[in-house]
């Protein structure tokens, strides 16, 4: 049987590493697929450009198109980036009848119902396991090994710069701005760390997740993004002392009023397995109502363990190539007609509990007029510590940990709290997850 010729739209890090890998691991790759796969045809901006792979085999050309519209090639692999050509790419090549793999996680998350809506109606496929948590198989896990399953919540450290960052703050107490310098000398984060740091990158990723997770169309714009750029060393410290790991959190919960989509910094219980995950690790915990909690762990980018999960994806295209078209695995795990619009609950109505730190005056009743506002608003105190003055002066910071509580409640508390001319800082507010 003839090998199945693929297209790569992109020839950096991760087209690199697709090459490579399906060239190293053919014979094995072949033994999976039921015959043999080759890269024949590649775009790139710069074709003379040095490259991590071998490219003597492949025709090479500057024009996207030129790949997507040869009728040798059998799959496109779109590793573009961003939304606007490689959603015309990937659009294009469904109205060819060519089946899709792309990283893309942005993609996914803003244009996913449109694309497989489109690769519905011309019945081929579009795979998208890389994009979210490189080269753990989160997608498949989810998609296929928990099918029995009702998911309850996941949880995700879904950003490796964002964890690398926050590591480095707790083990070696640096403060934010020194360590993202250093993620953007060790190439972890872009000259324009924004995408990364702010959370954007981790909502494009529980985005997809929660789709898949609960049967709900893919909603982006309804996933509330909080990113790490206010944390100090300080609530770092704080909570370490508290018995929590600060983490940049990818979180989504069904509820009975709706479902819950929120990325941001978040306390964990430092007994927690994933409060554990270091570096620029990733981690996705996932709790179905049968299997209980499960944890999946590893590298969430680079070359080879991002090509692991887009070679995947093309076995996976491969095997279809020669079954029934009929009996594929849906693009987000439900069947098109049984996605339900689930509202999604805005974050004014999420209950969580919290992290709160403010410089106080240290007189006398300061303290009985902050728990007074949180009793008013039904909010209990978990713990509390007040530190002492580190300057010698007339202000301390005080440190609380709340109960469970509405956001809508806890937002008027901190504006009453913040309003009171003891308090000398803004409230630091940080939500907190126990995950168990």
């Amino acid at each position: 049987m003839n090998p199945v010729k693929v297209g790569l739209l992109g020839l950096g890090t991760v087209g690199g590493g697709t090459v490579n890998v399906l060239k190293r691991n053919a014979e094995e790759i072949a033994r999976r697929a039921g015959r043999g796969i080759v890269v024949s045809h590649a775009a790139a901006r710069d074709i003379n450009k040095p490259r991590i792979c071998d490219t003597t085999d492949i025709e090479l050309t500057l024009d996207p198109a030129e790949v997507v519209d040869n009728p040798e090639v059998d799959v496109i692999v779109e590793l573009i980036g961003g939304d606007g050509l490689a959603r015309e790419m990937v659009l294009r090549a469904i109205a060819n009848g060519k089946h899709v793999v792309t990283a893309n996680k942005a993609l996914i998350a803003k244009h996913g119902n449109e694309i497989f809506a489109a690769a519905q109606e011309k019945g081929v496929m579009v795979a998208f396991e890389a994009a979210v948590a490189g080269g753990i198989p989160i997608i498949k896990a989810i998609r296929e090994g928990l099918a029995a399953n009702r998911i309850e919540w996941l949880a995700g450290i879904i950003n490796g710069t964002g964890n690398f960052i926050l590591t480095e703050m707790r083990d070696k107490g640096r403060d934010f701005a020194d360590v993202l310098a250093e993620a953007q000398r060790l190439g972890y984060a872009e000259a324009d760390p924004t995408f990364d740091v702010e959370g954007i990158d981790a909502a494009h990723k529980l985005t997809i997740l929660a789709s898949i997770a609960f049967g709900i169309p893919l909603q982006f714009d309804k996933t509330f993004t909080e990113g790490i750029s206010h944390i100090t060393g300080e609530d770092v410290a704080y909570a370490e002392a508290l018995g929590y790991r600060i983490k940049h959190l990818g979180v989504a919960r069904r509820t009975a009023g709706g479902i819950e989509m929120r990325v941001h910094p978040t306390l964990i219980p430092e007994r927690r397995l994933i409060a554990n995950v270091d570096g620029v690790m990733n981690a996705v915990l996932v709790k179905g109502d049968a299997v209980g909690p499960t944890l999946y762990y590893g590298a969430g980018a680079g070359a080879d363990p991002t090509a692991s999960a887009v070679v995947a994806d093309i076995i996976d295209v491969t095997r279809t190539l020669t079954s029934d078209p009929e009996n594929r695995v849906p693009h987000l795990a439900f069947q098109p007609d049984a996605i339900t619009d689930i509202p999604v609950l805005p974050m004014e109505e999420v209950t969580t509990s919290y992290y709160l730190r403010m410089q106080v005056q240290d007189n006398p009743g300061v303290l009985a007029d902050i728990t007074r506002i949180l009793s008013e608003a039904a909010i209990s105190v978990e713990a509390m510590i007040q530190k002492p003055s580190i300057d010698g002066g007339y202000s301390v910071p005080l440190i609380m940990l709340t109960h469970h509580v509405v956001e809508a409640k806890m937002n008027e508390a901190i504006a009453r709290i913040e309003a009171l001319k003891t308090i000398q800082s803004q409230v630091v507010r940080i939500r907190m997850e126990p995950l168990g």
